[in-house]
């Protein structure tokens, strides 16, 4: 008997629907509709991934949770809630891999468009204004990069191509790391905060990293340092992001994602000096919504031959991890309802 799939979406539908339907029973729900079709599903796709709706509409009896959530994205953190992350039954795999390489070249691009004041000469060409000054290099110049996940290693390896000197921030110190060199722990990220030209927030947003970039960071940060968010929102204390921009100790951010989304009009960060706001979209290029669905279609194929899935997510720590992947044969756990 098929699975029973439910891909929750908003308006559009992943570009493989037809190949996708040939492998299970597929209901397509948006927000509304997800509290009545969810406890009939096997499998929940989270095509549309930033919500709180599947929260919402989670079954209150354990068993009659889908087996397997997927999410078309990254990020998980709106699904860490309590009834999936404790429930033994659901496994939860996410789209990691997908948009390393691109959020890597649009961390690059930051970085060269506030070290080059790109801003400034667009504001100059706009009132046409011939306004010569120098700019900044950045080879030579120190980068952290705070989360050492496939995002953060894809980062880190970019910047060193153009000559920037890079480390990493984790959970744990070690060395002679491929990409990262030196990857700080706990114990010696103040040290590596003061040394850093750039500090670029690549970590996942999970209950032990939100909030984790505080005013005790900030004053610890490099004067002059500037600040690159691509990870998620909730890392950051924005109040305490805007008092250190205002006062001068940072010379700029650049910031793709935050605490709330849309940016929020009266936010002072649409209009302050030195800082560039982009909708979340650092991560998508040409063709990115075909390699999201497709990473789902060989999922489900893996599914249905009884091979392992990737992108396995430890819930409790909140990301992939190499050794959370279901060993050959598992299967994930399957529910056919009745009413499917």
């Amino acid at each position: 008997m098929a699975d029973r799939l439910v891909v929750l979406h908003r308006g559009s539908l992943p570009p493989n629907a037809a190949s996708i339907e040939r492998f299970a029973d597929t209901v397509y729900a948006t927000e509304e509709e997800l509290p009545l079709l969810l406890p009939t599903a096997d499998v929940l796709f989270c095509w549309h991934s930033i919500t709180q709706a599947v929260e919402a509409a989670w079954p209150e009896d354990p068993s009659r949770a889908p087996g397997w959530v997927h999410v078309a994205a990254a990020g998980i953190d709106s699904l860490l809630f309590p009834a999936l992350v404790d429930n033994p039954r659901v496994v939860l795999t996410n789209s990691r891999g997908v948009y390393d390489q691109p959020i890597a070249e649009y961390v690059l691009g930051l970085i060269l468009a506030l070290a080059k004041d790109f801003p400034g000469t667009w504001e100059h060409q706009r009132r046409r204004e011939w306004r010569p000054r120098d700019s900044e290099r950045i080879a030579g110049r120190t980068v952290l990069v705070w989360g050492t996940g496939p995002i953060g290693r894809a980062v880190a390896r970019l910047l060193r191509v153009v000559g920037m000197r890079v480390s990493g921030a984790g959970r744990a110190r070690r060395e002679d790391d491929p990409d990262f060199g030196t990857v700080h722990g706990p114990a010696g990220l103040r040290s590596a905060l003061a040394e850093a030209d750039y500090v670029v927030l690549a970590a996942p947003l999970t209950a032990a990293t939100r909030g984790m970039v505080d005013t005790s960071v900030f004053a610890a940060m490099k004067p002059g340092a500037r600040l690159v968010n691509v990870g998620r929102g909730g890392l950051v204390d924005e109040e305490a992001l805007v008092r250190h921009l205002a006062d001068g100790r940072l010379a700029g951010a650049a910031l793709d994602v935050f605490a709330h989304e849309p940016l929020p009009i009266a936010s002072p960060l649409w209009d302050m000096p030195g800082v560039i706001v982009s909708p979340h979209t650092a991560g998508e290029v040409t063709g990115w919504r075909g390699h999201l669905a497709d990473l789902f279609l060989e999922n489900l194929t893996r599914r249905k031959e009884g091979r392992p899935l990737r992108n396995v997510v430890d819930k409790e720590r909140g990301y992939v991890r190499e050794s959370c992947a279901p060993s050959h044969g598992t299967q994930v756990a399957t529910r056919h309802n009745s009413s499917a």
